[in-house]
């Protein structure tokens, strides 16, 4: 059977707090797969904003979105791309969705895509910041999911920045698990965070 890859797990989690008519945020398009996972959870009524600093990000995953429109036109929320740091997405989203937002991904490292430039990678100081609108984006019981590359150079640094991070939040705001092989010390690892109902 196997256990779920990284990946799969991330999307099992958003897809049990993410309804039709949800709001939902990409923190790094990367190649648009967990664009497109998003905008079909959230369907036609929902809402999905993704960013990336690179050109290369907004066209593949402009074109995932465009492929998967001309298949199931009605199936996908409205998606808004921006070429921007996932620092800026407090704001870059409308006011409106400050404590509504019930899924926020995050696909650290660089754009896997086969002749993007791999120097090109998040970093700890704007992916810290991003982590920390997420949060206040967040609705009560809605989820950050991070996927994490240790093995790559820059990446255990953040992979370690982001693990802190989440460690240090206060149990009365959040909750926070870590699904991660453990004889591998550089797979790829989830960091979750949920955001606690109040009251």
């Amino acid at each position: 059977m196997g256990f779920l890859s990284v990946l799969s797990f991330a999307h099992k989690l958003t897809a049990e707090r993410l309804s039709p008519g949800g709001r939902a945020i990409d923190a790094t398009l990367g190649t648009g797969a967990d664009t497109l996972f998003l905008a079909r959870a959230a369907g036609p009524r929902g809402g999905v904003y993704g960013f990336d600093i690179q050109p290369q990000a907004l066209a593949l995953a402009g074109e995932r979105l465009r492929l998967a429109r001309e298949e199931a036109p009605a199936a996908l929320a409205p998606v808004t791309l921006l070429q921007q740091s996932h620092a800026a997405m407090a704001e870059a989203v409308p006011p409106t969705w400050r404590g509504t937002v019930s899924a926020v991904m995050f696909n650290l490292g660089y754009l896997p895509a086969g002749d993007a430039d791999k120097t090109i990678i998040t970093e700890p100081p704007s992916t810290l910041a991003a982590l920390e609108s997420a949060l206040a984006l967040l609705r009560p019981g809605g989820i950050i999911t991070a996927v994490l590359y240790p093995g790559h150079e820059g990446g255990g640094s953040e992979a370690a920045a982001v693990e802190a991070w989440a460690a240090g939040l206060a149990q009365h705001d959040a909750q926070t698990i870590v699904y991660r092989q453990l004889q591998r010390e550089s797979a790829p690892y989830v960091v979750a965070v949920e955001k606690r109902q109040r009251g």
